[in-house]
């Protein structure tokens, strides 16, 4: 719905044309409240600058309502977590009646205000968020490799080599795909003082994170290779919301990469968290399946005369062992709260993902160049929170070696 409001819906409004205009036109008096509701903060701007505020403006609708969908259920679960997993097809309705009403609100101050400073706060909190998962990913990705390595080995010993190589064929073509891009970076986005700041910090947190990490054996070279490979990320997203055209040759372009690797990033983020949520209950001490013995009082199988047939089989005893849940389990587990204030912050950074942290084009960008500024300042604060952590990871178990940190 974000995409569509985006090239479609917001650009057809203000310029009064394509099949969603004529259609809300047929509804007398829709007409004019569509387009003062849609140009409404954007009047300023030419036609290429309007047409993409207004898209802006309809991806921050359906990614509010969202966002306000997954803050309301975060206190619904806090109190009956079972209401996670009810009345979907009332959400469902509610949602997408939402849409309609929100439709003829007016872009400012709720949604190019309100809701683009809010959900830069969010993306930028997701960001540190997204790099915890990425962190388990590659945690789990490497351990999850080597074990099939010693699998192999036991069965035939030698045969596990090829996962091992396979480990480490990843890292080289993860440090080569890094290094290829801070190159390209320094090609393309080099020009004024900031940009080389922030990529020259960014190849040091590499070299960090990677020096760190071979000096103790703590982590993987894997997860290091992930997790240097997300920082050049990050490091394209600050430079290409630079407002100086002279070192951002992408100013007032469609970023297609930087999209297309969040919503990428996006996807990853939203199974890894489902499935680690929905697997959490099943791996916590606390829900941890036990077994009793099903022989009647107690009686040793051993005693049983195994000389006298059972003719009849509803007299045999009943033996073996079942599985009991202990703890409970209340319509997924007591936490789901959480995982629904990660939806939202999730919402949050797709809604900047789609609009470039809510930039437009050159007319817009030289008009007030701040917003270029603030956007690079809190994605370079979020990535060095990021690098920080992975860090922290490593360096943590030596400073505190009584911990347990796994």
């Amino acid at each position: 719905m974000a995409l569509f409001f985006q090239y479609s819906v917001g650009p057809g409004i203000v310029n009064q044309e394509g099949w969603i205009w004529r259609t809300y036109t047929a509804i007398p008096g829709t007409g004019k409240l569509l387009v003062k509701a849609w140009k409404e903060g954007c009047e300023e701007y030419g036609d290429d600058a309007l047409a993409k505020c207004a898209g802006n403006a309809g991806v921050m609708r359906p990614m509010f309502i969202t966002f306000l969908f997954f803050i309301f259920q975060a206190l619904a679960t806090y109190v009956q977590p079972s209401l996670n997993r009810e009345a979907w097809p009332a959400k469902y309705a509610i949602f997408f009646f939402a849409l309609l009403i929100f439709m003829f609100i007016p872009n400012s101050p709720l949604f190019t205000g309100f809701f683009l400073w809010t959900a830069r706060i969010g993306a930028a909190v997701f960001v540190v968020l997204q790099q915890v998962i990425l962190i388990d990913v590659a945690y789990n990705w490497n351990d999850d490799w080597v074990e099939k390595s010693n699998e192999a080995d036991r069965i035939t010993f030698g045969s596990g080599g090829g996962w091992l190589q396979a480990v480490v064929g990843t890292c080289v073509f993860l440090y080569a795909t890094a290094i290829v891009g801070i190159t390209l970076l320094y090609s393309f986005f080099t020009g004024c003082v900031e940009n080389t700041w922030v990529i020259t910090l960014t190849f040091l947190g590499i070299l960090a994170m990677t020096g760190i990490q071979l000096s103790g054996q703590d982590g993987s070279l894997l997860t290091s290779s992930v997790m240097s490979l997300y920082a050049v990320y990050l490091c394209l997203s600050i430079v290409s919301k630079n407002p100086n055209s002279t070192c951002n040759p992408q100013l007032g372009q469609n970023d297609v990469w930087d999209t297309v690797i969040g919503l990428i990033l996006t996807a990853i983020s939203l199974a890894w968290t489902g499935w680690s949520w929905s697997a959490e209950h099943r791996l916590t001490v606390d829900s941890v399946q036990t077994t009793k013995s099903m022989n009647p009082s107690g009686e040793n199988p051993d005693r049983i005369n195994l000389d006298v047939p059972f003719l009849d089989p509803n007299e045999q005893p009943a033996t073996g062992l079942v599985m009991d849940q202990t703890g409970t389990n209340t319509g997924g587990g007591t936490d789901l709260w959480k995982l629904n204030c990660v939806m939202s912050l999730i919402s949050c950074w797709v809604a900047m993902t789609l609009t470039g942290w809510g930039t437009l084009g050159d007319e817009a960008q030289a008009a007030n160049p701040t917003i270029g500024r603030v956007n690079m300042a809190i994605l370079g604060v979020s990535q060095w929170l990021a690098i920080s952590l992975y860090i922290w990871t490593l360096i943590a178990p030596r400073l505190f070696p009584d911990r347990d940190f796994f």
